[in-house]
């Protein structure tokens, strides 16, 4: 009976272990990856490309903007008002994570990471 016993509490033990090493493998591997939120700025995108958008329009006082110009700064309007909801719907795929506007969270983790430049550079006119 004593054989018995040590037999279950061997058993018991073994499980224990396996248990515990696949739950740490999988909190590692699969869960933490998951965790990650990525921030974005989208303010500060839209206040870049508006004041991008005002410098063409508004060169200097002596030189006002010709139309040509203005139709530029359309078409740049234009094309950032189509690229913008595409980059970011890009942005959670290609990071695989969760996209939050930075606005939206109270202050940043280890696991909080700053998308603002790539959504820049997605929106960015060549």
């Amino acid at each position: 009976m004593k054989a018995t016993v040590l037999h279950w509490l061997a058993h018991g033990l073994v499980t224990l272990v396996v248990v515990a090493a696949s739950l740490a493998a999988y909190d590692r591997w699969v869960l933490r990856p998951t965790l990650v939120v990525g921030v974005v700025d989208v303010a500060e995108v839209y206040r870049a490309k508006e004041a991008e958008f005002t410098q063409i329009l508004t060169k200097t006082l002596s030189q006002p903007s010709s139309e040509e110009d203005r139709q530029k700064a359309l078409s740049m309007a234009k094309t950032f008002a189509q690229r913008l909801p595409a980059a970011l719907d890009e942005l959670p795929r290609e990071c695989g994570c969760l996209v939050l506007l930075k606005t939206a969270v109270a202050g940043p983790t280890p696991n909080t990471v700053d998308l603002t430049a790539q959504l820049r550079r997605k929106v960015e006119t060549p």
